[in-house]
């Protein structure tokens, strides 16, 4: 275990700032290099600080790089909001949708002003308790009014994310008549109970294995306490990871699995064809350090800084399972300031009400408890390259023996549609993507040259890999307006996929 001395002697060396990163130190700050959202990142807390706080707060940012101040960043650590009065401030952007602790009369007969364009929808959040001790998962869904529901959609965030991020994808999806959508928070993320994460396995391949199934056993319990036969997963980076190896381990519940910008695809940085293109340097610094407003906004990649080399101290860190997390609760008081190096560029292409509130989700969600943070040094190294990786399971997705209830064979998967997406100025590599495709290409290539007629007929697997433009990593928030419009596209594609089996089967 690291001493925090150790820790926070590392940071003072190194500059550290949080996450971590590489970055050299910025230039001091101006008023003319700061954007609206990084003097938008300030503290609004709902209880009092202390007198000497509140008579020393500062008004303005004092750092281009850190934006919150040491005593706006006290002052913020002292009188923060919960992480669920956080979460639903975060909520309240999502514009129609009613909580369902609204009565269903006046649902039914919403206002003028506030009434539903695509129909009466209410949303849920609900804590989905699991087996064992100290195991919940943090759940927000929504139902539509007065509709059976015919699909499902699952949605997964990335590492240190929580449902919160999918913000603004919440009511443009779930527009679609007959859909249910539930957005979780991963065990020991988010909102989530953080149990004590711990590996039992000896060998390396095992703890892997082991730090996967962490997370997703406690997604298919959660699918079982729900009573949810087959849905759709969406899973954006560690989540789409995360999914991939879900899809695997338990056959037979997916209709569609969709990897938002998925972390851990390529064997190695060039672990591709050379007929495809050349991958882009895939770092998980890139994470802390691009500049989303510059990502948003500009093409071909060019909002992507170059990779550096990792110091010996940053994995020696990683290897030792410090997570950034780690930090910002060993900082205290100055956790706040961390934080907001962070949030001012992952959040300065957004409206400034918005950034705050996301900053605000962001520090709440990082301060809790470590848990489920710690399996990632387990599943991935330095640089965001799956040490187990993705392309070489990702031909077996969809084409797994169903077993039944005793463990016995009762059929076979006939494969699933996989959809690909990543930014057009994403750090994750769109070639480790692009190579997966010509991977489940070639074996639906196989089944339909040596299939019995009958596989040809039934064999449901498909590969595409879509582009978000001025969009990074994070596209469903970069450009959510591109991202929903195609999230819409894939739920009807698999409306009309389940209304042709229904038909063919009658």
């Amino acid at each position: 275990m690291l001493k925090t001395q150790t820790v926070s002697a590392i940071l003072h060396r190194s500059r550290l700032s949080f996450p971590i990163t590489t970055s050299p130190s910025p230039l001091p700050a101006t008023t003319s290099n700061m954007s609206t959202t990084e003097n938008a990142i300030r503290a609004h807390p709902p209880r009092e600080a202390p007198e000497e706080l509140r008579q020393q707060r500062p008004q303005q940012p004092t750092g281009a790089y850190f934006p919150l101040g040491y005593k706006e960043a006290a002052y913020q650590w002292w009188s923060g909001v919960t992480p669920s009065m956080a979460e639903r401030s975060v909520l309240k952007h999502v514009p129609f949708l009613k909580e369902a602790t609204a009565s269903m009369g006046s649902l039914s007969n919403p206002d003028t002003d506030s009434a539903d364009p695509f129909g009466t929808r209410i949303w849920r959040r609900s804590m989905v308790q699991l087996s064992g001790k100290n195991r919940a998962l943090n759940e927000f869904s929504i139902e539509r009014v007065g509709e059976d529901p015919e699909e499902t959609l699952v949605m997964l965030h990335g590492y240190g994310a929580g449902l919160g991020f999918f913000y603004k994808n919440f009511e443009p999806i779930s527009r679609i008549p007959g859909l249910k959508l539930y957005a979780l928070d991963m065990l020991g993320m988010g909102n989530s109970s953080r149990p004590s994460f711990k590996i039992h396995a000896k060998d390396r391949e095992g703890k892997v294995i082991e730090a996967e199934n962490w997370f997703i056993d406690a997604l298919e319990e959660w699918r079982k306490a729900r009573k949810i036969e087959r849905f759709t997963l969406l899973g954006h980076s560690l989540g789409g990871y995360l999914a991939v190896s879900y899809a695997l381990k338990y056959p037979g519940h997916l209709k569609k699995l969709i990897l938002a910008s998925p972390v851990g695809i390529p064997e190695d940085p060039y672990a591709v064809s050379s007929a495809l293109p050349e991958p882009s340097e895939s770092t998980m610094q890139n994470e802390f350090t691009v500049d989303q407003q510059t990502t948003t906004t500009t093409k071909n990649g060019a909002a992507v800084p170059p990779r550096r080399p990792y110091p010996s101290w940053l994995v020696w860190l990683w290897d030792a399972n410090v997570s950034p997390f780690s930090i910002v609760r060993m900082a205290g008081p100055l956790g706040p300031r961390f934080v907001s190096g962070w949030t001012s560029r992952r959040f300065n292409h957004l409206p400034a009400e918005e950034a705050q509130t996301l900053h605000d989700y962001s520090f709440s969600i990082f301060k809790q408890k470590g848990s489920g943070e710690y399996a990632l040094a387990y599943i991935l190294a330095p640089g965001a390259f799956a040490r187990r990786p993705v392309i070489n399971r990702i031909q077996d997705v969809g084409r797994q023996p169903i077993k039944g209830p005793n463990g016995e064979i009762v059929g076979k998967e006939t494969g699933i549609p996989i959809v690909f997406m990543y930014g057009e100025n994403d750090w994750m590599d769109v070639a480790g993507g692009l190579a997966a495709e010509e991977k489940l290409k070639q074996v639906k290539a196989d089944i339909m040259r040596t299939g019995t007629e009958e596989e040809k007929a039934n064999d449901n697997g498909s590969c595409s890999v879509v582009i978000i433009p001025k969009a990074g990593h994070h596209l469903y928030l970069d450009n959510a307006e591109f991202f929903n419009n195609i999230m819409r596209k894939e739920m009807e594609d698999v409306k009309e996929m389940e209304k042709r089996k229904r038909v063919e089967s009658s």
